[in-house]
């Protein structure tokens, strides 16, 4: 049977508007006004959907997100809506704990930047307060600092003697005992010991977060799920997905970006033949992912110069996941057999050092064939900017971290460096492909605020500018959530367009956003989402048919 979804404006592609289109099994089958549905009608009878004037745009790619780990938070305490000071943290913490059993206590989406009370992390003594022995982590926002109390550091055996971890640390107090503040690699020390969830559960958090994924529009994600749960193998996390695949229940597509920590589970993951591409309509391996540092935020992004506003670590230029030789081997390894690399960098080192790393694994030379690409990009500079265009590499951005980042990033650099910084605009100019994502759970995946976000370079509340002249327009920031999106996942012929013969994933929104003020983008309601011509997200009722 054909669909043809009328009345209607529709964005086929960036320049491209019509009034209609039709649908048959599972891809477009003609685009057009009302005219040119009739003469394909012709062909076969069709249902006709009157869309009732509604904005129609090909499903939105998030195209740097942790799918799993978003899904496991929504199970978790909620920390981000309690955020605004230390003693709401503690009591979110108090109120979770009395309808949840006797388990470890596991939270995230504090953010001390925020905290009216004391703007400090919390640590071990805090949460002894309220959690009555209980083992418990708390996750920052960002995911790249966690305090934990004194049980849990109990139960890891964390002491003033133990040996720092590479790639991270926890912090100790005057007297050299953990204060139980662990940053990035250091995290791992605890949460190796939390209890792994079983398959089953795995598959649940998934389908959580693909129906809050499908309620924002969202069809197809690049995704970081295979180290989402210390004991838990990628082979695992692998399975769960082609588990739900088989029984027909996913409603978005994974591009599986692949967190593999250690070279021996990188050679591992190889020899089982797992390449870029290599998959199917639902599930498909996609790139290398690798970290180098951490985040703004937490003052553990890499930065070449110390950090302007850490009065008690003076010397502070964030922490290296790897030092130069170690990233080289992983990326130069990753590219001679065939893997696409997609590699987490915010801070201005971080990044030099990923180019550096590129440039020896032979990229630029011949181009850029596996699209390698950086994952975050703030801290840029005019060299760096230049190295995006010299190697052709994909700029995998959030604009939505301009809702937090606009407050902190001069107090973090200075405003002389910070000028440089989020140059967005810039980068398409020059010609780099830049798709955009939200890094859920680090930020809610709501594509419209980031749309937002791109076109007025404000905070949600536009309290706060920064930088305006690197500012989308409507069209460009749409760009980044499509065409460039999938061109990230070599999928540019499949998706992020609506031409005849691609596939049926498509957005139906309230209003036009390029007509919509533009503080009022996040506000647009998403009224239906369709992967394969299927309606996965029904916000509004029935629309007419006849």
């Amino acid at each position: 049977m054909k669909d043809i979804y009328y009345n209607a404006v529709i964005y086929v592609k960036k320049g491209m508007y019509v009034s209609a289109i039709g649908v048959e099994n599972g891809r477009i089958g003609a685009v057009g006004d009302r005219a040119d549905m009739k003469a394909w009608e012709e062909e076969g009878p069709a249902v006709w959907h009157d869309l009732e004037g509604r904005f129609v745009v090909p499903g939105f790619v998030d195209s740097h997100m942790h799918l799993l780990e978003y899904g496991y938070s929504l199970a978790t305490v909620d920390l981000a809506s309690a955020t605004w000071s230390m003693a709401d943290v503690l009591d979110r913490v108090s109120g979770y704990m009395a309808d949840h059993g006797e388990s470890w206590i596991v939270g995230r989406g504090w953010n001390h930047d925020y905290f009216q009370d004391e703007k400090r992390f919390p640590n071990r003594y805090d949460l002894d307060r309220v959690t009555k022995g209980r083992p418990a982590i708390l996750y920052r926002a960002c995911g790249h600092v966690a305090c934990v109390n004194s049980a849990a550091l109990a139960l890891a055996g964390i002491t003033g003697d133990s040996p720092q971890p590479e790639g991270g640390c926890f912090d100790t107090d005057e007297n050299g005992e953990p204060t139980g503040v662990l940053r990035e690699y250091g995290i791992n020390m605890v949460s190796r010991i939390i209890p792994p969830p079983g398959k089953e559960e795995i598959k649940g958090y998934i389908l959580t977060a693909m129906e809050k994924l499908n309620a924002n529009g969202i069809t197809s994600v690049q995704s970081d799920d295979l180290e989402a749960f210390s004991g838990v193998s990628y082979e695992e996390v692998i399975n769960a997905y082609r588990e739900l695949e088989s029984q027909g229940l996913m409603t978005v597509k994974v591009y599986e970006q692949c967190l593999l920590s250690g070279m021996d589970t990188l050679r591992d993951f190889v020899s089982r033949g797992y390449r870029t591409g290599a998959g199917s309509r639902f599930f498909t391996i996609g790139p290398l992912k690798v970290f180098t540092d951490g985040s703004l935020g937490a003052r553990t992004a890499l930065l070449s110069r110390p950090y302007a506003d850490d009065a008690e670590n003076p010397d502070n230029c964030g922490i290296s996941i790897y030092s130069q030789e170690e990233l080289d081997e992983k990326i130069c390894f990753a590219a001679e057999h065939g893997l696409q690399v997609a590699v987490h960098a915010i801070g201005d080192r971080a990044m030099d050092m990923t180019v550096r790393a590129f440039e020896k694994a032979g990229t630029g030379k011949e181009g850029n064939r596996l699209r390698h690409g950086i994952v975050h990009c703030q801290i840029t500079t005019k060299e760096l900017l230049k190295k995006f265009q010299e190697l052709d590499l994909h700029a995998y951005v959030q604009s939505i971290f301009l809702d937090y980042d606009n407050h902190i990033v001069e107090d973090r650099l200075g405003k002389e460096r910070a000028g440089e910084t989020y140059q967005f605009k810039t980068l398409l100019d020059m010609g780099v492909e830049v798709s955009n994502g939200s890094d859920a759970p680090v930020e809610n995946p709501d594509v419209l605020a980031g749309i937002q976000c791109a076109v007025t370079r404000t905070t949600l509340d536009g309290s706060k500018a920064f930088l305006p002249d690197q500012a989308l327009s409507v069209e460009e920031a749409l760009e980044t959530y499509l065409s460039l999106g999938a061109r990230a996942s070599f999928e540019e012929n499949e998706k992020g367009m609506l031409l005849p013969g691609m596939t049926a994933d498509f957005t139906v929104l309230a209003e036009d956003l390029r007509y919509c003020r533009p503080e009022r983008i996040k506000d647009v309601e998403v009224c239906r989402t369709f992967v394969d011509g299927i309606c996965v997200f029904n916000g509004v009722g029935g629309l007419k048919r006849r």
